[in-house]
């Protein structure tokens, strides 16, 4: 926090995400207010997840190949457009579906643009990357709390609208923040190679796209995580998300419901404190033993147990979330190398994103044929689970840590030719 640079992208990061999290409010309240369903809701939130998932692959070339800071400020200022459009929707009255969902899907690939770039800057910009994630996951898991408070209040004061201007003045932020950002050049073996004379833009665009599918592939440790988080996605998260809101709601009031969300947000708050200060030697492992506390909030709901044994179990799931996420952002920012990193980060954002929308769509026929609370507790066991699969694999339990290298780099020190800064790392010999 001492550094500027990185004290505007902390400003940045944080300012966006308490954006990000009262937009979903406006979003429900101003349509349900305007005669559209549930339904209607979440056509308009898949809209946007859908073209993040779809493009954000893109969004990892064009932040290797360009600069990933001017992409991010575009990025930024393109949402600043949709959410003022949004605004002007929920204000003027007149509100038509089809044109929610069409600017829901501009800012997603919005969103595409911007967040494979995340992965790269902050490894030029922080020598502890682990500390700068662990910040930055701190900064966003406090957003997460005061967000959804703070767009009930601009509802009740104002109306949709009025949150979604808010909203898009938290990417104005951001975008200045970015812009005040002096990002250190990249050191001159780090730079992708200029393919254009080699057949043209399109051909080079589509060979960064397979030189970063294998740096991706490469590594057992990275895919294998990826698959197993896909199915952790299908048959344990994707599900436990609308049916622990829908089931808190019915059982305990919509009171209870803030109350438990706001339990998993100060979950998270701790995790990424703690992840601020332990330093394992093989990350990941350490993230797999913190991620068995995931199945705590399905399973305390699937049980019934009183709301404050919820809100417990929630702030487990929140705590391990965090730490969980921590660790594997500092694996992939100080493994890869930087000239690939924000297209390998953009292949495991799609990939991880991916099957969300699926285990979204499983819950109802789910809890139609088994029970909601049965399905609850099976989406608990299935989380210990995932977190154990983890751990099977020698290849992720056995990475090192490989702090330091970068910023060394970045100082101006000799190239490395050992297996960390080639990257092929994948095997978990690291070190």
């Amino acid at each position: 926090m001492r550094s500027r640079e990185f004290g505007l992208f902390f400003v940045a990061r944080g300012i966006a995400r308490l954006g990000d999290m009262m937009a979903p409010v406006a979003l429900a309240a101003g349509l349900i207010m305007h005669g559209y369903g549930a339904g209607a809701v979440g056509l308009a939130m898949a809209s946007m997840t859908a073209c993040f998932a779809g493009f954000v692959i893109f969004g990892g070339v064009f932040a290797d190949r360009f600069n990933p800071r001017a992409v991010m400020i575009g990025a930024d200022l393109a949402r600043v457009g949709t959410q003022l459009a949004m605004a002007g929707l929920f204000l003027s009255g007149h509100v038509v579906l089809w044109q929610v969902c069409v600017l829901g899907a501009l800012n997603g690939t919005a969103a595409a643009m911007f967040q494979p770039g995340v992965a790269g800057v902050i490894p030029r910009i922080a020598d502890d990357v682990q500390g700068a994630n662990a910040s930055i996951r701190t900064a966003e898991s406090a957003m997460t709390l005061a967000g959804p408070a703070a767009a009930g209040a601009l509802v009740g004061l104002t109306s949709a609208g009025g949150v979604y201007v808010a909203h898009a003045g938290t990417y104005a932020v951001s975008a200045l923040c970015l812009a005040l950002l002096r990002l250190p050049p990249r050191p001159a073996d780090d730079a992708p190679p200029e393919r254009v004379a080699e057949g043209g833009r399109g051909r080079a665009f589509r060979a960064d796209l397979a030189e970063g599918w294998r740096e991706f592939s490469s590594r057992t440790w990275m895919w294998a995580v990826i698959a197993i988080w896909m199915v952790f996605m299908i048959g344990s998260w994707g599900p436990t998300v609308p049916l622990v809101a829908a089931r808190v709601v019915e059982d305990y009031g919509a009171g209870a419901y803030g109350a438990v969300n706001s339990a998993m947000g100060a979950g998270m708050v701790v995790g990424g404190l703690v992840a601020l200060r332990l330093r394992p030697v093989r990350p990941l492992r350490a993230g797999a033993v913190a991620a068995l506390g995931f199945g705590a909030q399905p399973a305390a709901v699937g049980l019934q147990l009183p709301v404050p044994a919820i809100a417990g179990g929630m702030a487990v799931a929140g705590a391990a979330l965090a730490f969980w996420g921590v660790m594997w952002a500092t694996s992939v920012q100080t493994q890869v190398p930087p000239a690939a990193l924000s297209r390998v980060n953009a292949y495991e954002i799609a990939g991880s994103v991916a099957m969300l929308p699926v285990g979204n769509a499983l819950a109802g026929p789910a809890s139609a044929a088994f029970g909601a609370h049965e399905v609850l507790v099976f989406n608990g066991v299935l989380a210990v689970l995932t977190a154990l699969a983890l751990l099977s694999v020698p290849a992720i339990r056995n990475l090192r840590r490989a702090d330091g290298i970068r910023g060394e780099r970045l100082k101006g020190d000799a190239p490395r030719t050992d297996a960390r800064m080639t990257g092929r790392s994948g095997d978990g010999k690291t070190g």
